[in-house]
């Protein structure tokens, strides 16, 4: 058991073992009082008065207390985020860090724009970790790319992944969770779909095209089709060569 858990940890590509690693260190540090959330947490005056600017990172990275909301967001970071790199993001590991990276801006612009909203700033106030919110932008964003996989969620009925982001926002609000944290990535999740996958084919323009400096970050090897060693080919029919 111990061994298998291993080799599906050791096969993970590297951003998805990296930030699932992160995650899991992170909030079990938290729950053992290693580490305080407090030092975690997403707080502007903090960042801009004190230069806490590991904030900007660290609220994506606990995701509050060991439980069961736990182990379900663990399951769908470490499966959609494999999902993304491994097959829209193969060969381009570059391109998927500055995804999350453009996620992590748009959340985190969204926050601290509407904590200065007067109707709404109570509700973001509320909001001090993205974790969650990052990780449904990847279901979001997978599920914009794979729309006609067909679904099932518990057993209890069938769905493309088109309906995924919001069966699991629908689940949220029944077990009584913020509607807010899904939604926001939900919101991040589609501003990078549109920017990336719709806008280029209408324009022809890619606004979202990576940095070099970030691609120098990554050594990304092309995609490579091999072709089958040693492979011979029968030779025609003796009858078709003397017709021709």
């Amino acid at each position: 058991m111990a061994q298998a858990v291993e080799e599906w940890y050791k096969q993970m590509p590297i951003i998805t073992r990296t930030y699932l690693t992160a995650a899991i260190v992170t909030t079990i540090g938290c729950s053992l009082d290693i580490i305080s959330p407090y030092n975690l947490y997403l707080n502007p005056k903090l960042i801009v008065k004190q230069c806490q600017v590991w904030r900007l990172v660290t609220n994506f990275l606990y995701f509050r207390k060991m439980d069961l909301d736990f182990l379900f967001h663990m399951f769908f970071l470490a499966r959609y985020c494999k999902l993304l790199e491994e097959n829209s993001f193969r060969g381009r590991t570059a391109d998927f860090f500055y995804m999350l990276l453009f996620g992590a801006t748009i959340l985190t612009g969204i926050v601290l724009v509407g904590g200065m909203i007067p109707f709404v700033s109570e509700s973001f106030a509320k909001i001090i970790f993205l974790s969650n919110s990052l990780t449904f932008m990847m279901v979001y964003v997978w599920s914009k790319q794979n729309p006609f996989i067909h679904m099932s969620f518990l057993g209890l009925f069938t769905f493309t992944a088109a309906y995924l982001p919001w069966v699991l926002l629908g689940f949220s609000v029944l077990v009584g969770a913020s509607p807010w944290v899904d939604l926001l990535g939900m919101i991040a999740g589609h501003a990078y779909y549109f920017l990336e996958d719709v806008y280029p084919h209408m324009t022809g323009r890619r606004p979202l095209r990576t940095p070099a400096f970030i691609k120098s970050f990554f050594a990304d090897e092309p995609v490579v089709v091999a072709r089958p060693a040693n492979v011979r080919f029968a030779a025609p029919p003796v009858d078709d060569v003397q017709q021709d």
